[in-house]
C-alpha cells in the first residue's frame, strides 16, 4: 500500500537555534522539543524531569468535594459500596485501584463487571438491580456513567446513589448522580482533559487521602495500574497523564503490584525494561482479553491478588483467553476480507460497514483495526448481540469517526466513543439504511487525501548525527504515545552496504545494514517489515529514502541500537 509522507513544520527556527544552545543539544533535538510545544529552558526541565510535585490539585475538578463528602459519610455509616466499571483495560485497572484502595476504609465493599454479552457497555439496568438485591446503597462508577441519564434515574428511584468517575465526552445532560466526575464536561475548571478512567479513579483516591491526611505514598502505589490504563487507552501522553506514566513505568518495572507481576511473567516481558509499547502490545491484550472470551472481572480479580500462587493461576487462566482471542479474531479476519474481495461494490466505496451474527463480539473492535490497516477507510464491524446489531469502529488518520457516526444517531440505539474509535448499537432492519447514510456522509466529508495512509515525519537526520549523545537524549523523551510518538525521521539516499538479506518465513522482511555518503564508513543495522519486495532494487546498489524511528534491539543479552524502517521509497 502506497502511503504519503509528510514532513511536520519544524517550528520557530530562533527559539530551535536558542534550545540548542541552552541544552547544549543538536539542532534536531531541539526542533523535536518545539514541535511538542517546548519553547523554553524550565518547559524543557519539566518534560525531561517529570515531577510529582507538579500534579494537579485533585479537588479542582468539579463534583470532587461532593465525591470525597458522600464517601466518607460512606465509611462513617458502614454503608455497602459497589465498585462498578466497564470490562476493558481501562475500565478493570480502574475498580481494581478504587477497590484496593476503599477496602480497608468500608465495612463492606464488592465490585462489579458488566458482562460484554448480556450487558454491553457502561452501566446496565442489571447492574442496578444486583446493587439493589445485594443492598447495596452507593455506588461508584469508573470509566462510564457520563451518558447514563436513564440507568442513574433508574438506580434513584430503586435508592441508589451513583458516583461517576468518566473520562468519555458528555452528552447534552449530565446524568442526576450524588457526584459526576469527568473533566470534559461544561463547568469543569480541571486544567488537565485528558484522563483515563483510571486515571479520573486515582484522583479520586488522591482527593480522599488528602481529605483524610493519610500518607502521599500509599496512592502513588497504585500508579503501576494507572500507567496500564494510559496506554491501553491510548490517551495522549502530555501534561499530567506524562507524570503518570513515568512513574507508573518505574513502579511497574521495580515493584508492581502481584498481579501485573504475573501478567508480566506470562507475557515474557519479566526480566526487560518494560516501556509504553510492551503494555500495548502485551500486557492490555491479555487483560482485555479475559472480557473478551468470558468475563472481565477475571482480570479485576488478578489485578487485586495479593498471593502470588493465586495471581499465577489466574495469570496463566488469562493468557489462554488471550491465544483463544487471537485464533478467533485471525479468522474472522480472514473472513471479512473474503466478504470484501468478493463483492466490487464493497472494495469502491469510502467505507467499510460489514456484519455478521455468527461473529464474536469480543473481538471485533480488534478485526476493525485489522481491516483499518488492510484497506484504510472509516470501518465499521457488526455482529448480532441480544436481538440487536452491535460493533465497533475505527476511523483513519484526520476524519471524525464520532461526528459521522452521530449524524446516524437517528438510525441506532446507543453509541459512544471517540474520534478514532467508538461502539454502536442498532436494530437489525436498520443496518441497511445505516450502511447508506454512513457512506453518504464520509463520501462528503472526507479529504480523498485522508484515504490514502501517512507517515508523518518530525525532522529530516543525516545517519551521521546518530550519536550515542543523541540517543542517550532521545530516550528521555520517553515515554512515547499519543502527541508524544516516537519521533519519525528521513534520511535521504541511503544504501545497503551489501550485507542486507531477506528474512521471515517466506523472505517479507528485511535486514539492512545502510550507510550514506556524508560518512560512508559508518553502518547502521536496521530492520524493515513487509518491505521484502524492495531487496532486488536495494541489492542492486539503487539509493533510496527511507522513514523510520530509532530503537533498541536486544539480543542474548546485549543491546544495540538498530534502525526500524516504516517506509522505503526510490526516486
Amino acid at each position: 500500500m502506497n502511503k504519503n509522507w509528510v514532513i511536520k513544520a519544524p517550528g520557530d527556527e530562533e527559539i530551535i537555534s536558542s534550545l540548542s544552545r541552552e541544552l547544549g543539544i543538536e539542532r534536531p533535538l531541539s526542533q523535536l522539543l518545539v514541535q511538542r510545544g517546548i519553547t523554553n529552558y524550565r518547559e524543557a526541565e519539566i518534560f525531561f524531569r517529570p515531577d510529582l510535585s507538579n500534579l494537579h490539585d485533585p479537588f479542582l475538578m468539579k463534583d470532587m468535594d461532593v465525591a470525597i463528602a458522600r464517601i466518607r459519610k460512606a465509611v462513617e455509616s458502614g454503608e455497602k459500596v459497589l465498585i462498578y466499571g466497564d470490562y476493558d483495560v481501562d475500565g478493570t485497572t480502574a475498580v481494581a485501584l478504587v477497590y484496593s484502595f476503599f477496602k480497608d476504609h468500608f465495612r463492606e465493599i464488592d465490585y462489579y463487571i458488566p458482562d460484554r454479552y448480556e450487558e454491553g457497555y457502561g452501566i446496565s439496568l442489571k447492574g442496578i438491580d444486583y446493587a439493589v438485591q445485594n443492598d447495596f446503597s452507593l455506588v461508584i462508577a469508573l470509566d462510564c456513567g457520563i451518558k447514563a441519564v436513564d440507568k442513574i434515574e433508574y438506580a434513584r428511584k430503586n435508592e441508589i446513589e451513583f458516583i461517576i468517575c468518566d473520562h468519555h465526552n458528555p452528552g447534552e445532560r449530565i446524568p442526576d448522580a450524588v457526584a459526576v466526575l469527568d473533566p470534559k464536561q461544561e463547568g469543569c475548571s480541571y486544567p488537565y482533559k485528558e484522563l483515563s478512567g483510571c486515571g479520573v479513579g486515582w484522583k479520586l483516591i488522591q482527593a480522599y487521602s488528602i481529605e483524610t491526611d493519610l500518607p502521599s505514598d500509599i496512592i502513588f502505589d497504585y500508579l503501576d495500574l494507572v500507567v496500564v490504563s494510559i496506554a491501553s487507552d491510548i490517551v495522549p501522553i502530555t501534561g499530567e497523564n506524562r507524570i503518570l506514566a513515568y512513574y507508573g513505568l518505574k513502579k511497574l518495572n521495580e515493584n508492581p503490584s502481584t498481579g501485573l507481576k504475573a501478567i508480566k511473567r506470562v507475557s515474557g516481558i519479566e526480566n526487560k525494561e518494560i516501556d509504553i509499547e510492551d503494555i500495548v502490545f502485551k500486557i492490555g491484550p491479555r487483560i482485555n482479553a479475559a472480557g473478551r472470551m468470558e468475563s472481565g472481572k477475571k482480570s479485576v480479580d488478578l489485578l487485586v491478588c495479593d498471593e502470588s500462587k493465586d495471581a499465577s493461576i489466574i495469570s496463566k487462566k488469562i493468557n489462554n483467553f488471550n491465544l483463544d482471542r487471537r485464533n478467533v479474531d485471525t479468522e474472522i479476519t480472514r473472513q471479512a476480507i473474503e466478504m470484501i474481495r468478493g463483492d466490487a461494490q464493497l472494495r469502491d466505496r469510502n467505507s467499510t460497514v460489514l456484519f455478521n451474527p455468527e461473529w464474536h463480539k469480543g473481538v471485533i473492535g480488534i478485526v476493525a483495526s485489522r481491516l483499518l490497516d488492510h484497506y484504510y477507510k472509516p470501518t465499521v464491524i457488526l455482529t448480532k448481540s441480544n436481538g440487536l446489531a452491535t460493533g465497533s469502529a475505527r476511523s483513519v488518520n484526520g476524519f471524525d469517526l464520532y461526528k459521522a457516526i452521530e449524524a446516524c444517531s437517528d438510525l441506532l440505539e446507543n453509541f459512544g466513543g471517540h474520534k478514532y474509535a467508538a461502539g454502536l448499537t442498532m436494530k437489525v432492519q436498520n443496518l441497511p439504511r445505516f450502511r447508506e447514510r454512513f457512506e453518504q456522509i464520509v463520501t462528503e466529508t472526507i479529504n480523498p487525501e485522508q484515504l490514502i495512509p501517512v507517515v508523518v515525519i518530525d525532522t529530516e537526520l543525516y545517519l551521521k548525527e546518530i550519536t550515542d549523545k543523541f540517543f542517550r537524549i532521545l530516550k528521555q523523551f520517553q515515554p512515547f504515545g499519543p502527541e508524544n510518538n516516537s519521533p519519525v525521521f528521513l534520511s535521504e539516499n541511503v544504501v545497503d552496504n551489501g550485507y542486507g538479506r531477506p528474512v521471515g518465513s517466506n523472505g517479507e522482511h528485511l535486514k539492512l545494514t545502510l550507510i550514506q555518503e556524508e560518512n560512508p564508513f559508518k553502518v547502521f543495522p536496521a530492520i524493515a517489515f513487509h518491505q521484502g519486495q524492495n531487496f532486488s532494487r536495494i541489492n542492486k546498489g539503487i539509493p533510496f529514502d527511507i522513514c523510520y524511528q530509532l530503537m533498541e534491539n536486544e539480543f542474548r543479552g546485549k543491546t544495540t541500537l538498530q534502525i526500524h524502517i516504516l517506509d522505503i521509497k526510490f526516486d
